[in-house]
């Protein structure tokens, strides 16, 4: 019972941090209409929260090797509160980009750091479900908690909905507080030069490109998928909240089924689903004039992607070995890469002129690159079974 608490509370942190990085996508409109900016201009409030997590992951895993995880979960909950209560203070466009920055600092770092804390926790041939438990959090907030922060937004402007993020980090935080171990395995401070090490391994490298350009396909799609709904597939605006839950939905069942397989195969599942998002993004444009159509691949889009997150996160933790933080941070800074990358291409297909829709046809280019390169990334383990013991599969 103390272990599944223990994963309960990393869940609710990855659910604060999941509900603000996607709640904005539904307050898009909103946001821009308050600050006096474009939407195409306010998609760069999703890009100054992917930088910030790319710059934080890295340097706040570095700057707290040798502090308990523990610790650093709490550090980072913390300046995650105090920036959104700061974000909800501001009534400037060029701040609003700035607390967004200092909002994604601790994100990345908190789902390496969780990760590998719930991880460590459960026994060897269970960790692909612990790490999907801890992932959770992220799904689930495009269920409940990006749907609640969009209602919130749409009723008492932007500004309510990063207060509602803040109450959530608040909560998180008690929750580490009373129930994450401060002793043991799991709560035992990193040792930097092994964790830099790990990124000798061409695989490793292999995998955080899998996630940079073949993620990077996703948000190709989910920056623009309120516009897509209503312009395209004729949605009315209010009808966003339930369609966002249907996407989390997707997220959830994905989430939970990748983690399911990755504990019986850990590349074939990721080749799977990635193939699976790749097809689906394809097929967008094609559903996306009629409303049931566009709402039922929207589901397949959140599920194929998240499906797809446990095997790169359990790869990632078989390849690093005993020094597994800064490359289970690395991969969310590739994540969110993806997210501003993504979010950059896909306003530029759809400032050529290409129309809203052409940004899945793109974002489909981009994952088929990602799994190009996780093929690659299993011929080399192949490639290497005569003189070395290989990651596990």
């Amino acid at each position: 019972m103390r272990t599944r608490l223990a994963l309960l509370a990393l869940t609710l942190g990855t659910f604060a941090i999941g509900t603000t990085e996607f709640v904005v996508m539904g307050i898009l409109p909103e946001l821009a209409d308050d600050l006096d900016v474009s939407v195409s201009s306010a998609g760069s409030v999703v890009s100054a929260y992917a930088f910030g997590v790319v710059v934080g992951a890295p340097l706040l895993v570095a700057a707290f090797a040798n502090v308990p995880r523990r610790r650093v979960l709490l550090t980072l909950l913390t300046v995650f509160v105090a920036g959104h209560v700061s974000l909800a203070a501001v009534d400037s466009y060029p701040w609003v980009l700035v607390l967004r920055f200092v909002c994604g600092l601790p994100h990345g770092a908190y789902f390496g750091v969780a990760s590998v804390v719930g991880a460590k926790l459960v026994p060897a041939h269970r960790q692909g479900r612990a790490i999907a438990l801890v992932l959770l959090g992220l799904t689930v907030a495009n269920i409940v908690g990006v749907p609640a922060g969009t209602a919130v937004g749409q009723q008492f402007g932007w500004r309510a909905t990063f207060l509602l993020v803040a109450v959530i980090g608040a909560l998180a935080l008690a929750a580490v507080i009373r129930w994450v171990p401060a002793v043991g395995g799991a709560d035992a401070p990193s040792d930097l030069r092994a964790e830099l090490r790990a990124f000798k391994d061409p695989k490793v490298l292999l995998v955080i490109a899998v996630v940079t350009i073949g993620f990077s396909g996703l948000f190709s799609c989910f920056t623009y998928i309120a516009p897509m709904m209503t312009e395209v597939a004729g949605y009315p605006a209010g009808a966003m909240t339930w369609l966002l839950a249907i996407f989390g939905a997707g997220f959830t069942v994905g989430n939970l089924l990748g983690g399911w397989l990755t504990d019986r195969a850990v590349l074939p599942t990721l080749y799977g689903f990635l193939a699976l998002l790749a097809a689906a993004l394809f097929a967008f444009p094609l559903s996306a004039d009629n409303k049931v159509t566009a709402a039922i691949n929207l589901f397949l889009i959140g599920m194929s992607s998240f499906a797809a997150e446990p095997p790169v996160q359990k790869r990632l933790l078989d390849l690093a070995g005993s020094a597994p933080t800064l490359v289970s941070a690395t991969n969310q800074s590739a994540f969110n890469t993806a997210n501003a990358l993504g979010a950059l291409i896909g306003g530029q297909v759809i400032a050529a002129g290409y129309g809203l829709t052409s940004t899945n046809r793109a974002g489909g280019v981009l994952v088929l690159i990602g799994l190009a390169l996780a093929v690659l990334s299993g011929v080399l383990d192949r490639s290497r079974r005569g003189g070395r013991t290989p990651a596990k599969m």
